[in-house]
């Protein structure tokens, strides 16, 4: 058997396409890879609920997910009640964000996430943007204020993404670690959390060499983890910031690019790629 690697993987835009459709290229080139005894991480900023989603349509079993962007470590284990068990789990108190948060876009949503993993917004999000939205518990501004965090989300539903930024840069948040999504989202983590943070705790229990840790994204909340891994693969739909960081910058989700770099790096048979179809996670 080939040394075994740590492959940490971004799902949206990297695994799954924006609609939440997995590609059959894909599911066999990771079902390749766990085969062969490598060690498949998804590692993103989706809730525990989210991520399950994935871990459950590649048929990964054991192992651990990196999730909420790293403030969510869990380890999975067929023989546990759940098939999962958390493994660490980072909080904060949000107060101070969110009231800056609101004084700058007093119009935006807010989410919490608390150390339970049960989530509560100030209203509704948008349909399809929370994969796991039937747990979202709706509640007054002040109520999340009062909670701890293991993530918090400000998401502006109307306005221009130059608008968006221009606030974000107004925060000043730098007691915490945040990234700007693609579509006036951000998310906030506790200081110092990242994937990268979530992926170092991963690496030392599995007893994996660095050098044998490769990574894929295609988002701003990916940069850490880029930087982490000594082989990292960005989708050729990312932002420039991203590329710059890369070991190698791949096709885009809709050209099965992460099934490509992966065929190329690992030399695994090309016909992988020839596979047709797709399912949705959703």
């Amino acid at each position: 058997m080939a040394q075994q690697h740590l492959i940490a993987l971004d799902v949206d835009g990297t695994i799954l396409g924006y609609d939440g459709t997995l590609s059959e290229s894909v599911r066999q080139v990771l079902g390749a890879l766990a085969e062969a005894g490598h060690h498949l991480v998804i590692s993103t900023g989706r809730a525990l609920p989210g991520a399950l989603e994935v871990v459950h349509a590649l048929g990964l079993t054991r192992g651990f997910v990196v999730c909420s962007n790293g403030s969510v470590v869990v380890r999975l284990d067929p023989e546990l009640p759940l098939g999962w068990e958390m493994h660490h789990v980072v909080s904060f108190d949000p107060r101070d964000a969110l009231e800056r948060m609101r004084e700058a876009l007093p119009t935006a949503l807010f989410l919490v996430e608390d150390p339970d993993l049960h989530r509560w917004a100030s209203g509704a999000f948008p349909m399809g943007e929370l994969a796991e939205a039937d747990t979202l518990d709706i509640v007054d501004f002040d109520e999340l204020l009062t909670k701890r965090a293991t993530r918090i989300v400000m998401r502006e539903v109307n306005g221009t993404a130059e608008d968006f930024a221009e606030a974000v840069d107004r925060l000043g948040l730098h007691e915490v670690s945040y990234s700007v999504g693609w579509s006036n989202w951000l998310d906030i983590a506790p200081e110092g959390i990242s994937k990268a943070s979530g992926l170092a705790l991963v690496e030392a229990e599995l007893g994996v060499p660095h050098e044998l840790s490769v990574g894929a994204g295609d988002g701003l909340n990916d940069i850490e983890m880029i930087e982490w891994v000594e082989h990292g693969i960005v989708m050729g739909q990312a932002k420039i910031d991203l590329k710059r960081l890369a070991s190698v910058v791949t096709g885009s989700i809709d050209e099965d690019g992460l099934a490509e770099a992966l065929v190329e790096y690992f030399d695994l048979d090309a016909s992988l790629l020839e596979a047709s179809g797709s399912s949705t996670t959703r």
